[in-house]
């Protein structure tokens, strides 16, 4: 028998699932407490009884989408077969892949709701103290916040410039993100050797 608490995490999360899906398919704007409601499969006042408003549901999306890149970064630094360069390039791609494939939900983590404008920077501490971490198992603690500042910063322009097709020009010669995101690491991996 499922208690109360697991039927309304149940719901909870089906409803994040819906509204995540919304926002891959049709942008903020397709994303109302209505049609996250009819597409979970819910009463229609269940999106009201777990979230306040369209903010705090887009809000918890995309502290979801952060704790899920938090994830996938502690994964990557725990893993003993990789060098600290390869889990920096496996972190700055997973953030890409967010931007290639959820244009609308890497938007969305890295906003500003005017209502809690912190609230997905304070999601993303996670995830980016993980990333910190293994840049400075790179570069050493001196220069990790520099390095990683730098690089994330990179990603978030390689995303954009894919996004918007630039990168594919013919003027930039068919470089890749990958190809991108491996010159990056490789240079800083190649400072932090001659340092």
């Amino acid at each position: 028998m499922t208690s109360r608490a697991e039927s309304a995490a149940a719901t909870r999360r089906a409803l994040l699932d819906a509204a995540a899906e919304l926002l891959d398919s049709g942008g903020l704007d397709a994303v109302t407490l209505r049609a996250v409601g009819a597409r979970a499969g819910v009463t229609r006042g269940a999106p009201y009884r777990h979230f306040l408003d369209k903010e705090s549901l887009l809000i918890a999306v995309g502290t979801r989408a952060w704790d899920t890149l938090g994830d996938r970064m502690q994964a990557l630094r725990a893993e003993p077969g990789l060098s600290a360069a390869e889990k920096i390039r496996g972190g700055l791609i997973a953030l890409i892949d967010i931007g290639r494939f959820q244009p609308h939900l890497y938007k969305l983590m890295f906003s500003n709701p005017p209502g809690d404008p912190t609230a997905l920077a304070r999601a993303a501490q996670r995830s980016q103290t993980e990333f910190l971490a293994v840049v400075a198992d790179l570069v050493g603690e001196q220069d990790a916040r520099r390095y990683a500042a730098l690089l994330i910063s990179s990603a978030n322009g390689i995303a954009g410039l894919e996004a918007s097709g630039q990168l594919t020009d013919p003027k930039w010669g068919g470089v890749s993100a990958e190809d991108l995101t491996d010159t990056l690491v490789d240079m800083i991996a190649g400072k932090s050797r001659h340092a």
